[in-house]
């Protein structure tokens, strides 16, 4: 984000009105020294290249976080460079500290903050959007209601109907539905499914791209009028904007009679005031899904209070549930592979009920238990695995546990993402000239056996074994140096239980090669395979090192 140095014709705006706009609750005022009415001039980011005059500006502070001490210094240069307030970042459930708190009192300057869950670019939209709807309040951009300030789609909606005398949709640039004005019993069939239907049917959307209307629409910058014919009434269309982006569009039908004349020009100025009303639906809408992400991550991942995160996604913090992973099959997805978008749709059609998060290459699914086993877990991992094998790269799916509520998911998840780990090392062993190991793509812990508990006795040594020394310890760390040649040799003859010639097999090399690489242990490192405390320290090291 660049800094801007507001014009100085700008009016300013009362910190008040700027706060009220906020209904999605990103903003938190802490303290207003010289009160709510304090002026707001624009929106700047304040640290950041040389200083410049930040008069009357609302300046975020992207540095630390409110409850660092290190955010007094910046809250006091933004205070000596004329900033009226200053944004910082929240860390949830840590107060500000009080040094940020003394400096924002004693320069005289608000301080608010940006909720975790928010982020930098979608505070400076709100905040922007703010200052033009308050300004667009003030003026005469639409005569009558309108200029007293609409404060929500549907006020602007019915405003534009009277002073263009049509019926009004304001739909996105989904052509979904976002506000109406109230219809006449003459309105036209289509106006009426539409509203309905809370979005424009899907024949008419085919329908307008065919004709090239939708492209026109999203291109032009100006009014569009279509003559009233067989098909339906006379109707005015434009396109909503801030600066070059598109917000979406509002839409005037003849309502049994003909527009105005004087309705192209309401609708021009009515778009110049939805702006800013389009980008708070945007950023409501938008903050939801992101605090619904929060917390099903908290959820999933014990960060934070479970019960709280779960009624935070609407589910009951007591009711059962479990946890599905699941990876794609190949460690690198190849260009245009959209594995982990299908499977996500997949789970969705599974049971609605069900919450998905995208972390990284893997997909973590939350599945309340509403049903018998015929819709639990492991079929839900089943389904995965199998659906993403056709045409794709695979998909390895591991089912935890079933837990009595919320507090328990972080271990469902913890065993789902284990049975995932075991099931790839499996599917490693496909590629290998004994694949006796290698069994389905999808598992619950019954279907992993003792691996499972395996997995979790590494993860506990692994500590201890990098934390010593010795001459095990000597080999693997020489021989990964080089190449790692001997360590797989070491592997592959425990998995066999010492059988050499199973092993050479496996390794594609002569049982005397293998022998000898054996010899070379003993003999260079004084690594004895014969003694059981020795061999079971090789085991452990050579699963350890991969």
């Amino acid at each position: 984000m660049t800094s801007r140095t507001p014009a100085p014709a700008q009016p300013s705006v009362a910190l008040r009105e700027i706060l009220a706009f906020d209904d999605g609750g990103s903003l938190r005022l802490l303290l207003a020294p010289a009160g709510h009415d304090v002026g707001v001039r624009g929106v700047a980011v304040g640290d950041e290249g040389p200083a410049r005059p930040l008069d009357g500006c609302l300046v975020l502070l992207t540095g630390p976080p409110s409850a660092s001490p290190g955010a007094a210094d910046p809250v006091r240069a933004a205070a000596d460079r004329g900033a009226s307030g200053v944004v910082l970042r929240e860390v949830e459930g840590v107060a500000a500290a009080p040094q940020v708190l003394a400096a924002a009192e004693e320069a005289g300057v608000a301080l608010l903050t940006r909720a975790e869950w928010a982020d930098w670019t979608d505070t400076a939209a709100l905040l922007r959007s703010a200052l033009a709807c308050a300004r667009a309040g003030r003026g005469d951009e639409v005569p009558g209601p309108a200029a007293g300030g609409a404060e929500s789609l549907s006020e602007l909606a019915a405003a534009v109907a009277e002073y263009t005398g049509g019926s009004i949709t304001i739909e996105d640039t989904r052509l979904r539905v976002l506000a109406h004005s109230a219809t006449g019993p003459d309105a036209d069939v289509l106006r009426r499914s539409t509203i309905l239907g809370g979005r424009v049917p899907d024949w008419r959307v085919a329908e307008l791209r065919r004709s090239g209307m939708l492209r026109a629409l999203w291109t032009s910058r100006d009014v569009i009028h279509r003559a009233a014919d067989a098909e339906g009434p006379e109707r005015l269309i434009i396109a909503v904007r801030s600066g070059p982006e598109v917000l979406g569009s509002i839409w005037v039908a003849g309502d049994g009679h003909p527009l105005r004349a004087g309705a192209a020009d309401a609708l021009r100025r009515a778009a110049d005031v939805a702006a800013p009303l389009l980008v708070r639906h945007r950023l409501r809408e938008s903050g939801a899904a992101r605090r619904s992400e929060l917390a099903l991550r908290g959820l999933l991942y014990g960060d934070g209070d479970a019960r709280t995160h779960a009624w935070s996604l609407g589910l009951s913090p007591d009711a059962a549930c479990a946890v599905v992973v699941a990876e794609r099959r190949a460690a690198a997805p190849a260009p245009g592979d959209r594995t982990l978008d299908a499977l996500a749709l997949q789970a969705v059609a599974h049971r609605p009920s069900v919450r998905v998060l995208r972390d990284g290459e893997r997909l973590l699914v939350l599945l309340p238990v509403e049903a018998g086993p015929e819709r639990g877990a492991l079929a839900l991992a089943r389904e995965l695995a199998v659906s993403a094998a056709p045409g794709g790269t695979g998909a390895l799916a591991g089912a935890g546990p079933v837990v009595s509520g919320a507090p328990g998911v972080r271990a469902s998840c913890e065993e789902a993402l284990l049975i995932v780990r075991v099931l790839r090392e499996r599917a490693g062993v496909e590629t290998e000239a004994d694949s006796t190991r290698a069994g389905k793509p999808y598992a619950d812990a019954a279907g992993v056996g003792p691996s499972l508990d395996v997995a979790r006795v590494l993860d506990a040594a692994r500590p201890v074994w990098e934390a010593g020394n010795g001459p095990v310890h000597d080999l693997v760390r020489a021989d990964l140096a080089a190449g790692g040649e001997l360590v797989r040799s070491l592997a592959a003859y425990l998995d066999t239980s010492g059988d050499v010639a199973r092993a050479a097999a496996r390794l594609v090399v002569h049982p005397n090669t293998l022998r000898y690489r054996l010899r070379r242990a003993r003999e260079r490192f004084g690594v004895d395979l014969d003694d059981p405390d020795t061999r079971l320290l090789v085991t452990l090291a050579v699963r350890l090192s991969g």
